[in-house]
């Protein structure tokens, strides 16, 4: 008879992986006596629970470990094993119980970019090479484990060809050398974008993620209308050696920078799941037993922002209350993002909630009744140090503009929520009504991505155009100096040009008209985070930045002598406010310069990142 009880979901825990893991197949290993076994062994003895093998351009090193395995089997069968290797057959019998190995590598595509390629574990050897072989590596370099293969496949159809092999698909350090976010690389913005973006792309691997303050998965938590795909950011050791170099700390061996995944169970289905997933808060750097990953700690270090913010209290007395809904509402409104209620951003501010679940359903109870539309608001109840605290957390809303009490629009800028302006609430209504173009997918990748749909620069130069007359801008723009290429593996894309993404800075406010009607002046102003431009703007009525740059608009007047020029931009004036270095930026197109008011290192790409001072 059929079995009556009812199936039970797995739990959900934690499972401790490294993604990226090189053995002695890799030519560049540097500990070319270690065994394949050590290699295992090592990921076990540092708690790794899933591990990928991911050797440069080749799985030599999955094949040996498989060959030994089958041997040593047959071995076994035919009553062969003396004692040595019936101690290792059941070594490497007891290791698979412990650890899902999951076979890949890791390829280089054109101009020296790597992606990893992760595939289920029952994928053989024979098939992986043809993958390989479909990503134009040699033959005769199949088992060479070099980082340098000669003509390879460019990055968009590298994503494309290992998606439809079945595998996943991660950028390796894409924030370091070879990696995809280009740093200090002379690509143009919309190549970047791709790059990072492109749907065949499962995650980034990132070299700072449990960096303190500000890391690179900022750029990609969705907040950024460049990059407006959220996208899952991990950790890997990309270990070249067991353990870590005694005389290099930069040297990881295997497990040393390793990530935290939530899933039912240990599969390759299971992880690929969450990766396709909006799941973001499944994953999570792993850190020692003794210092477990506290998530209001991590949220504390990057502290008060565009998807972030602290409120102490619930209460309703001093509006309190208000202020969290208000952060709702301005979160839904604009990139979403996580209210942490009963905690300050600083430690030594924390109180914690006597009664979170009271304090709970007081603030659901409130948006339901107060917010419109309705939209789904994920809560948890969570705890540090011994404090009760409560997370709210709020996606960018796909019914916009959201409204607080009938007639309160709020929206998110950099640490404060505010009361859109009538311009901001036209904009909010337009971009639901048309939609945000979103980056281009490309199905064919050249080495040269092009646009196949308006940019955001090209959008901004339709709002550009209409005020250029009374601003004085040039509609025509003077491009900024264009980096040579320097590979010889194919064209080199254009560093800057007027249809860069990052031809303007991303963040912070540009004065595009100023108007005097009965001797009062009358500004308008363009947010470059979205490139919305909102008019009748005076100095008494703006809000924090926008009055910081009203104010240098009207008293100090720039002629271009005393800005700091590399080509056609240009440092004005530097200086930490509100927590954070704020730089006023200068763009010269032909005859007119362009100020740029407020500009923080987030919104410095391409070739304004020249100006980005250490804190």
């Amino acid at each position: 008879m059929p079995n009556s009880q009812p199936q039970t979901k797995p739990q959900r825990r934690w499972y401790k992986a490294d993604l990226h893991i090189h053995t002695p197949a890799s030519n560049d290993y540097e500990e070319p006596n270690a065994s394949y076994l050590d290699c295992i062994r090592t990921a076990v003895d540092k708690g790794m629970e899933i591990i990928a093998i991911t050797d440069h351009n080749t799985v030599a090193g999955m094949g040996a470990m498989r060959r030994e395995v089958e041997w040593l089997t047959r071995l076994e069968r035919d009553n062969r094993l003396n004692d040595s290797e019936k101690q290792t057959l059941q070594q490497w019998r007891e290791l698979a119980n412990k650890v899902l190995v999951l076979p890949g590598f890791e390829f280089t595509a054109t101009f020296g970019f790597h992606i990893l390629a992760i595939f289920p574990p029952e994928t053989s050897v024979r098939q992986l090479e043809h993958v390989l072989l479909a990503l134009k590596i040699p033959e005769e370099k199949l088992d060479v484990g070099s980082t340098e293969t000669g003509a390879s496949t460019d990055v968009l159809n590298t994503y494309k060809i290992i998606r439809e092999a079945g595998g996943l698909v991660i950028a390796a350090h894409a924030n370091s050398t070879h990696g995809v976010a280009m740093r200090n690389f002379p690509f143009g913005g919309q190549t970047k974008i791709a790059y990072t973006q492109d749907a065949n792309l499962d995650a980034l691997e990132v070299t700072d993620l449990d960096h303190r303050g500000h890391s690179t998965a900022r750029f990609f938590n969705g907040s950024k209308p460049e990059y407006s795909r959220r996208m899952h950011c991990l950790q890997g050791s990309d270990a070249h050696r067991l353990n870590v170099d005694p005389k290099n700390s930069k040297r990881l061996g295997i497990g040393e920078r390793a990530s935290e995944l939530l899933l039912e169970e240990p599969t390759f289905e299971a992880l690929a799941t969450l990766l396709r997933s909006s799941h973001f808060d499944r994953t999570r750097p792993a850190r020692p037993k003794d210092k477990p990953f506290d998530p209001l700690l991590a949220a504390r270090e990057e502290g008060d922002s565009i998807v972030q913010s602290f409120h102490e209290s619930a209460q309703q007395r001093g509006g309190k209350l208000d202020a969290i809904l208000a952060d709702v509402c301005a979160f839904a409104n604009t990139a979403g993002g996580s209210i942490f209620v009963g905690v300050s951003a600083k430690k030594d501010g924390s109180k914690g909630l006597t009664r979170p679940k009271q304090v709970q359903e007081q603030i659901l109870s409130a948006l339901e009744t107060r917010l419109t539309p309705q939209i789904e608001v994920k809560s948890d109840i969570m705890q540090s140090d011994s404090e009760n605290f409560l997370r709210l957390r709020v996606l960018k809303g796909n019914d916009r503009p959201y409204c607080l009490d009938g007639n309160k629009f709020y929206l998110r800028d950099e640490s404060e929520s505010y009361l859109a302006v009538r311009d901001e609430i036209v904009a909010l209504i337009r971009e639901t009504l048309v939609g945000t173009v979103a980056p281009t997918r490309q199905t064919s990748a050249p080495a040269v991505v092009k646009q196949a749909e308006p940019t955001r620069n090209q959008r901004r130069d339709k709002t550009k155009n209409s005020t250029a007359k009374a601003s004085g801008h040039s509609e025509v723009a003077e491009p900024l100096p264009v980096a040579e290429p320097t590979s010889e593996m194919g064209e080199m894309p254009s560093a800057v040009s007027t249809e860069d993404a990052f031809y303007l800075p991303q963040i912070g406010v540009e004065i595009v008209e100023t108007q005097v009607r009965n001797g009062n002046k009358f500004h308008s102003v363009r947010d470059l985070r979205n490139s919305n431009v909102i008019r009748n703007v005076t100095r008494r009525g703006a809000r924090n930045l926008w009055n910081y740059a009203i104010q240098q608009h009207e008293n100090n007047s720039i002629d271009g002598k005393t800005v700091q020029w590399q080509g056609n931009i240009g440092l004005v004036h530097v200086e930490k406010r509100a927590g954070r270095l704020r730089y006023d930026l200068a763009l010269r197109e032909g005859e007119t310069l362009r100020i740029f008011y407020g500009v923080t290192d987030d919104g410095m790409e391409g070739p304004w990142s020249i100006f980005v001072q250490d804190e």
